[in-house]
């Protein structure tokens, strides 16, 4: 039930089943045992994904303003027995429950277009910046800026440059890009300082 609030932008949709995970798996390169954040997650497949990459020993955390897809998520992970996803309902435009400096990877699937959109992507990116370890990492899914469908408008849509220019001012250096399909890109940050 979402108690009479408004599903965010875009709630319900998902890049995942547009993605090379093979491409993926071997761009993020986490080690076992890693601490990650699935930011703006949805119905949680890419927590699922990153379960699976952390191992028993790691952490997920799947964080999402949309009741309804933290709840599917919740089911998922009751079925399958899974014990390293933390759903949290919260929004990522205000602190999240997460101890500073505790994760070693925040992913942002398909949604800082949308805190750009909303005039919130500065707020986000600083708050991710002080959960993060240093050394730690950022990385951005993102539609190529070409006309759709499958994604967002091409208007709202962020360039790799744009991306970097708008992560960087954060104190993230950018690592690589990489096209992970054939509607998609990821580009990968790390902590400075």
């Amino acid at each position: 039930m979402n108690n009479g609030q408004k599903s965010p932008k875009g709630a319900g949709k998902s890049s995942f089943e547009l993605i090379d995970l093979n491409i993926l798996t071997d761009a993020l390169s986490a080690p076992p045992g890693s601490v990650m954040l699935d930011l703006a997650c949805g119905k949680g497949a890419y927590s699922l994904f990153l379960s699976r990459m952390v191992g028993r020993d790691g952490l997920v955390y799947a964080v999402d303003l949309w009741q309804e897809g933290l709840e599917f998520l919740a089911d998922q992970i009751e079925i399958r027995n899974i014990k390293n996803i933390l759903p949290l309902l919260a929004d990522a435009t205000r602190e999240i429950e997460i101890d500073e400096y505790s994760l070693d990877l925040c992913l942002m699937s398909t949604v800082l277009h949308d805190f750009n959109e909303a005039g919130k992507a500065q707020t986000v990116l600083k708050g991710v910046k002080t959960l993060l370890k240093p050394a730690g990492r950022l990385a951005v899914i993102e539609f190529k800026k070409v006309e759709g469908p499958p994604g967002p408008p091409k208007s709202i849509r962020l360039s790799e440059e744009e991306v970097e220019l708008l992560v960087s001012r954060h104190g993230f250096k950018k690592i690589k890009t990489v096209d992970i399909g054939d509607y998609n890109y990821l580009t990968l940050f790390r902590t400075e300082g």
